[in-house]
């Protein structure tokens, strides 16, 4: 089943063995290469929101044509003013950081090329699959106009040393470097890719969604704290968690050696 009442995105819904309910977002500007424009982008966090508001268990965000994502579109950027520009980037970083508050785990599904805001995307996503013939990169580095904001997702995905690399040569790594650097989960043949995206949202998306959600957005916050501070914020919603209906009836299952069934609550 697919709707779309956007000009740039398809969304579509899914479902899987178990009845868990998937949204797909697909970028739908093959002529652009699926650039971000500003109007792509607010089209992009209102789809997010409204998902979010639903009991979608997972997203996953994918493109039509020949590559992912290509970044920012240069014939929406060139010649503009600053007040343009800071607009445009702020919604950027609002739809990158979106990605990462929604409750659903979200999957990117890449084939062709990641670059620029595009490979911002990839970074963003919790989880990415890609097929073998992908590539990615952070072209400003051989030009004038430096990935800054890509960079703010991208070194925080892959180490201190490759983040660098990819920044300041600007060249396109393979979708086996990228996997070794951590920026995605697996490489698979591209006739592959549907399918082994799926099957990644399909092992991600068990147990509770309520858990689920809780655990992804702890996980994004004590990642930025300190260890010692780190672990006082898990323990206290460790601790705070296990009384909610899921983590209980999760315990007693076990112990009853039977099926969970989850309140996601």
């Amino acid at each position: 089943m697919s709707s779309s009442g956007y000009k740039n995105i398809i969304l579509s819904h899914s479902e899987s063995d178990r009845g868990q309910q998937f949204t797909t977002l697909t970028m739908n500007r093959p002529d652009r290469r699926n650039a971000l424009s500003l109007e792509h982008m607010l089209e992009f966090i209102d789809a997010l929101q409204s998902t979010a508001r639903t009991e979608a268990a997972g997203i996953i965000i994918a493109g039509n044509g020949p590559v992912f994502s290509a970044g920012h579109d240069f014939a929406d950027m060139a010649g503009a003013d600053l007040g343009f520009m800071r607009e445009l980037l702020t919604t950027c970083a609002e739809l990158m950081q979106l990605i990462q508050t929604v409750p659903q785990v979200v999957i990117a599904r890449v084939h062709g090329l990641a670059t620029a805001a595009g490979c911002q995307l990839v970074a963003s996503a919790d989880l990415a699959v890609a097929a073998e013939s992908s590539g990615f990169a952070a072209p400003g580095g051989k030009g004038g106009w430096f990935c800054h904001t890509p960079m703010v997702a991208i070194g925080r995905t892959v180490g201190r040393k490759q983040a660098l690399e990819m920044s300041l040569t600007g060249d396109t790594i393979d979708a086996a470097t990228a996997l070794q650097w951590g920026l995605i989960n697996r490489v698979v043949p591209d006739d592959g890719l549907h399918d082994a995206t799926q099957d990644l949202l399909n092992r991600a998306t068990r147990g509770s969604r309520f858990s689920k959600a809780l655990g992804k957005q702890t996980f994004n916050a004590q990642i930025q704290l300190e260890l010692p501070a780190a672990y006082r914020y898990a323990t206290e919603v460790m601790a705070a968690s296990s009384q909610t209906a899921d983590a209980q009836e999760g315990m007693a299952s076990f112990l009853e050696k039977r099926r969970p069934e989850w309140q996601n609550r």
